[in-house]
């Protein structure tokens, strides 16, 4: 038995490793998604957004919404103000509505994740782009949170810590912390994120339509079996056959006498003595 061989055209290919890579930048845009909520988390918990802990007479840390102080008392290493459920504890108006925006964020970012359950339910398209909005309306809450924090340096509170020339959108004296850099990273992060939700969205695969198969024999996916077909079914239209020479008919034997293939009839050949009857060309055979 002859393999059996596919003829593909590259168009499929090409369409199929689309949709392999298509789903693998999926899934690379799910598992950044979960870790863009997971930095905005970090972020607004820990207090590290700015201070000083080493040259100021009054060593302090400064987050979003929660201040740590260093005691100078004798076992006493850290004193903490701001609750979540009380804003007026927290420090100042700009630090309560950046506390506000940056909450509104993370909120939409797990809300993003949660709504990555319905690819299982929808299409893909509405699925990305429902996300891709989430995400640029949180991005758009974080930058502000992050641009209207430095309005509350002019606190007396920060100046204690950080110099007495600190103002709006000027530390002095004061360090940005390790999490006001992930709040920075976040906001780029979202914005990417976003963009690519919708390149994911938008982009399809144009499939292409499956070749045609003719009863004439004139375009064959495979191999051919000569044994079920006609006089008139050639094997030279198929692809295995391109490179045949031209088929040579050849009269069956035993059979009564036919004229040759080779030759034209005529209004003579018709009647002649010698040739009673003439035989169909279909009963010849192809070699």
């Amino acid at each position: 038995m002859g393999s059996k061989v596919e003829y593909v055209d590259s168009t499929h290919i090409y369409a199929t490793n689309y949709v392999r890579n298509s789903k693998a930048i999926g899934v690379l845009w799910a598992i950044f998604t979960i870790c863009y909520a997971i930095i905005l988390v970090v972020a607004f918990v820990t207090p590290e957004w700015i201070g000083d802990i080493k040259n100021s007479e009054y060593p302090a840390r400064f987050g979003v919404w929660k201040i740590c102080f260093y005691g100078t008392e004798i076992g006493v290493s850290e004193e903490c103000h701001g609750r979540l459920d009380d804003l007026k504890s927290i420090l100042n108006l700009p630090f309560r509505i950046s506390t506000i925006l940056f909450a509104i964020s993370i909120l939409i970012a797990i809300l993003t994740i949660l709504i990555m359950i319905l690819f299982l339910f929808l299409t893909s398209t509405t699925v990305f782009k429902t996300c891709a909005w989430l995400q640029i309306i949180s991005g758009i809450c974080l930058v502000a949170a992050v641009l209207l924090y430095p309005v509350g340096w002019d606190s007396d509170v920060v100046r204690r810590t950080c110099g007495q020339s600190a103002a709006k959108y000027f530390l002095a004296d004061c360090k940005f912390g390790w999490s006001f850099l992930l709040a920075v990273i976040g906001c780029l992060d979202a914005f990417i994120l976003a963009t690519l939700a919708f390149i994911l969205a938008t982009r399809h695969v144009k499939l292409q339509p499956e070749p045609t198969y003719t009863t004439n024999g004139s375009l064959y996916k495979g191999e051919v079996n000569g044994g079920f077909m006609s006089d008139a079914h050639s094997m030279a239209g198929s692809r295995k056959s391109l490179n045949l020479h031209p088929v040579l008919l050849m009269p069956q034997p035993g059979e009564m006498d036919c004229y040759s293939e080779f030759s034209n009839r005529t209004g003579r050949s018709k009647s002649s003595a010698f040739r009673n009857d003439y035989t169909s060309s279909m009963h010849n055979f192809q070699l």
